[in-house]
């Protein structure tokens, strides 16, 4: 009984720390989460293309994010589809890029070749740090794409580097991703209801 008790404890405690930390980040990006997702929003509707990349847990989040554009987020809005991309997802551009140029090359290599001037990356990195995603923020700032970062912690080396920094103030890596899944879903709607309002009205 004292185990399940303690169990009981502990998801409860997960519960109260996930809360705190997404009322904290409500309270200090609110702004930047809009303004981000205004200029996801706007590239969009003039038909750019959004790249997201991360690794790990932001490595599925970038896969998860892409396939809400691409599909759909909510199923009542049975809107168009939109161009989206996970530099995550494709096994053998990231290792042969691994194996030719290094890790730290993998997402700029893809940045390279899909993105244009006035497209979107959105960088995920929960330290704010990880050198693949400055990489790819790097190049994206030599082809004219917009940076939004998606970030945690004090934003790290990244976060200057963006055009809008949206920052989670936590260091516990769960938390920070709980929160960053929370912000991509609301910026699947801001361009959702931007893109295609005629289909948002019919909800």
């Amino acid at each position: 009984m004292k185990l399940e008790a303690e169990l009981y404890g502990k998801i409860e405690q997960s519960f109260t720390d996930s809360l705190a930390v997404k009322q904290a980040t409500l309270s200090a990006c609110r702004d930047t989460i809009y303004q981000a997702g205004t200029v996801l929003a706007e590239c969009s509707a003039g038909g750019g293309l959004i790249m997201f990349c991360g690794n790990g847990g932001s490595a599925a989040d970038a896969q998860h994010l892409a396939a809400e554009l691409v599909v759909r987020l909510r199923s009542a809005v049975n809107r168009p589809a939109l161009p989206a991309l996970s530099l995550s997802s494709d096994s053998s551009i990231l290792t042969a890029g691994g194996n030719d140029f290094g890790y730290d090359e993998v997402f700029a290599r893809s940045v390279e070749a899909f993105g244009k001037k006035g497209d979107c990356l959105v960088a995920i990195t929960t330290s704010g740090n990880s050198g693949n995603v400055r990489k790819a923020v790097e190049m994206a700032r030599t082809k004219g794409v917009h940076v939004i970062g998606l970030l945690g912690n004090t934003g790290g080396s990244i976060a200057p580097l963006c055009d809008v920094a949206v920052i989670v103030p936590s260091a516990v890596t769960a938390r920070v991703q709980e929160s960053h899944i929370l912000i991509g879903h609301i910026w699947c709607e801001m361009i959702e209801e931007h893109c295609f309002p005629e289909y948002v009205e019919m909800v």
